[in-house]
């Protein structure tokens, strides 16, 4: 075995899992997990034990009611937050944002100010609810000239400030909006919170219009479900391609991979234990509802699920979840892979992003109801979300567009890049009846499960099966957008599927505007308008076949293929006066994130280039060399004896040459390419690299998977996937 390797399969195999403690409390005994939930996190509670009960009270009504923060407030406010940090050890505050580029941001500022030469500690509203950063250092799509370096962050006051603990110290971190000098938004979140109050808007509409008292502000739950995979850092170190594209670009498929579906929920390894222990606690203590966890389907594949909150809640959440599974990934010498497909051959991974909607007092409006007035609601809340999704496909589909996730959608593990819903048999029954205007019938009566074992208890049956293969399902009381990737933020998938339900109440509360009397049958026979219309989106089949693509594109259902394709629909003029009718994005904002995306998809593209040009010179081709020249040698010594080389031996040699000549076809044929690429525009040359670029790129890897599997085992340098993905402890 190659030195690199072995070395490699040692520290893997050799490491011990981690021992992890539980937060104590004054009798040594370890704290329920009840107490160091939110132990780190500003909540209400905590301002109440901090702040008087009137400033704690303004401060609601004024989350509540959406309402500006006076300058005397926040100033009451943040000098109630130093004392509450200071006390848990932070010595700085920073606002945490959302810029476009995937991750989170943060600048550091002390809480050391001066007093007559004295040092003191210091807060105040301004630096609670504003700061600058600057601006042109971070992707603006165009909106921004790079001499144009101002920027603001802004305090989002519904998520909670919480402390982020290193090391060597702790952060009061402040949830944070991030504009532009101009007032654009220049990140994430921003555009969501729009989503959401747009759908609190028509939602009211609605209720007013069904003669239902409005109970407050309604709110957009969600709750995302995160895959990723856990390696040991040994491997990464060893593999350039993990390390610096997050995928294996190169690399047999192992012998075993996830046919056996063992790994699937089975026993959980103990090393990987030991880090999702870690894990859940770091997340308990900043606030985060860590509920899930399991292997996932793929070896060395896991999941972990977090219980509904509010949507920008959720989104703030699921950054730190995959900021803290990288994290505590290294505290156990293990390395995090996000990428939606890391590994060819076995699942990648993705991100299940629950959503439903809630009233002011927590009410589920996706729970069908028990009265007639209720039911009525629902069915008008699901034909409008049927409507958007119908209609709006596009920009659902490009808000989960990336390079990574082009790999996974379609491929057998993953929905394909079609839009489509899943109902259930029962629902799916009572909208054909409603869009035909026929009655609905069936008493209703839950089915029972019959297992045959008279001594198991019995249980209700679900009023449908999962269709697991489905982009968009309802499962009960809530809707699964399965088809968002991994390493995304999911922040721009809401805001794409609040602003597509937004629309879709919108046209819903126009058509009942209309009615002359909008009596319970009259607005039953407009919800069977909206059912008419969006039945091509219905399905409720599998959506991994191959014939579904075709009956797909004969009911007029866009397929987008890749994320070029979906981002030129991204950017069509509909798109764009849709998201400006709703106060989402304006122009220049969706604009922006379209470049945005074409330039993070080229430049993804171009450093897998880059990388795997790198490996095939300095470790693939050196390594074929070796093993041409030995069997070369070996073959002239069996001649010399007047031996032949078996005929397989032969075929063997002529392979691997073959495969030599492949690598340097493909890579002049790429390389030449270059040039030609790089003048065109950005849109024209990402569906050129769509076109030409990525399948030389997989061509090359099956080209280099073949060298693989010729070269002797102690000639090959890099760590193979077997060992990657089974030898980790």
């Amino acid at each position: 075995m190659h030195d690199l390797r072995r070395s490699a399969l040692r520290l893997a195999t050799e490491r011990q899992p981690r021992a992890i403690r539980r937060p104590t409390g004054p009798d040594g005994a370890p704290l329920p997990i009840r107490q160091v939930f939110a132990s780190h996190v500003f909540t209400l509670e905590r301002m109440r034990e901090h702040l008087p009960a009137e400033v704690v009270r303004r401060f609601q009504a004024a989350v509540e009611h959406g309402e500006e923060l006076s300058a005397d407030l926040a100033d009451r406010i943040a000098q109630g937050a130093l004392e509450w940090a200071v006390e848990r050890g932070a010595t700085h505050f920073a606002h945490w944002f959302q810029p476009m580029t995937g991750t989170t941001a943060e600048k550091h500022d002390a809480f050391l100010a001066f007093d007559d030469d004295r040092p003191i500690s210091r807060f105040t509203g301004t630096q609670l609810t504003r700061s600058e950063p600057d601006a042109s250092s971070f992707p603006s799509g165009g909106m921004r000239s790079t001499f144009e370096a101002r920027g603001y962050t802004v305090w989002d006051p519904a998520s909670p400030l919480f402390i982020m603990e290193r090391t060597n110290g702790a952060t009061l971190c402040i949830p944070s909006c991030f504009f532009s000098y101009d007032g654009h938004a220049l990140d994430k979140k921003t555009p969501l919170l729009r989503s959401m109050d747009a759908l609190d808007r028509q939602l009211a509409r609605l209720w007013g219009l069904l003669g239902e008292p409005v109970p407050g502000r309604f709110h957009v739950t969600a709750g995302p479900e995160q895959e990723y995979f856990l390696v040991d850092r040994a491997w990464v170190a060893a593999r350039p391609d993990l390390l610096l594209a997050g995928r294996a670009l190169v690399g047999a498929p192992p012998p075993k991979g996830q046919t056996l579906e063992d790994h699937y929920f089975g026993s959980i390894p103990s090393r990987v234990l030991a880090f999702m222990h870690e894990l859940e606690l770091e997340l308990y203590k900043v606030g985060v509802p860590a509920q899930t966890r399991h292997n996932e389907v793929a070896p060395s594949q896991f999941e972990i699920a977090v219980h509904y909150e509010d949507a920008n809640l959720a989104a703030d959440h699921n950054q730190l979840v995959m900021e803290l599974v990288r994290k505590v990934a290294g505290r156990h010498a293990l390395t995090a892979l996000l990428h939606e497909k890391p590994f060819p051959g076995i699942n990648g991974s993705g991100k299940h992003l629950n959503w439903s909607l809630a009233d002011a007092t927590g009410a589920n409006l996706l729970a069908p109801g028990e009265t007639p007035e209720q039911n009525l609601r629902f069915l008008a809340i699901l034909a409008a979300i049927l409507l958007g999704v119908h209609r709006h496909a596009a920009p659902l589909r490009a808000a989960i567009a990336s390079h990574g996730n082009d790999f996974r959608l379609g491929a057998n593990e993953a929905p394909p890049a079609i839009l489509s819903v899943f109902l259930g048999s029962r629902l799916s029954e009572l909208c054909e009846a409603l869009a035909d205007g026929r009655a609905v019938g069936g008493n209703g009566a839950a089915a029972l499960l019959e297992s045959g074992l008279r001594h198991l208890p019995r249980i209700r049956r679900d009023d449908t099966d999962r269709n697991r293969t489905s982009p968009f399902a309802f499962t009960g009381d809530k809707f699964e957008f399965r088809a968002v990737g991994a390493n995304a933020s999911i922040s721009f998938p809401l805001t794409a599927l609040n602003t597509a339900v937004a629309d879709g109440l919108d046209a819903l509360s126009a058509r009942i505007e209309a009615l002359d009397d909008r009596n319970p049958e009259a607005i039953l026979g407009v919800i069977g308008e909206l059912l008419r219309e969006s039945r091509p989106v219905r399905f409720e089949g599998n959506n991994y076949d191959a014939a579904w693509v075709a009956r797909a594109e004969a009911r007029g259902l866009p397929h987008l293929r890749d994320t070029p394709a979906a981002l030129a629909a991204l950017g069509a003029p509909e798109v764009r006066e849709l998201f400006q009718r709703h106060g989402v994005l304006r122009p220049a904002e969706l604009t922006s994130r379209v470049a945005i995306k074409t330039e993070r998809y080229l430049t993804t593209v171009e450093v897998e280039l880059d990388v795997l040009g790198d490996l095939v010179s300095q470790a693939v081709l050196p390594a074929a060399r070796a093993e041409i020249a030995a069997r070369s040698e070996a073959h002239g010594a069996l001649h010399a004896l007047g031996i032949e080389p078996h005929e397989a031996e032969r075929a063997e040699l002529k392979r691997l040459i073959d495969a030599v000549a492949a690598l340097h076809a493909g890579w002049r044929k790429l390389s030449e390419a270059g040039p030609r690429l790089a003048a065109l525009d950005p849109a024209e040359r990402a569906r050129a690299v769509a076109a030409e670029v990525v399948p030389g790129i997989e061509a090359m890897r099956t080209a280099c998977a073949t060298v693989e599997e010729l070269v002797a085992d102690d000639r090959w340098p890099l760590p193979r996937l077997r060992e990657i993905l089974f030898q980790n402890g």
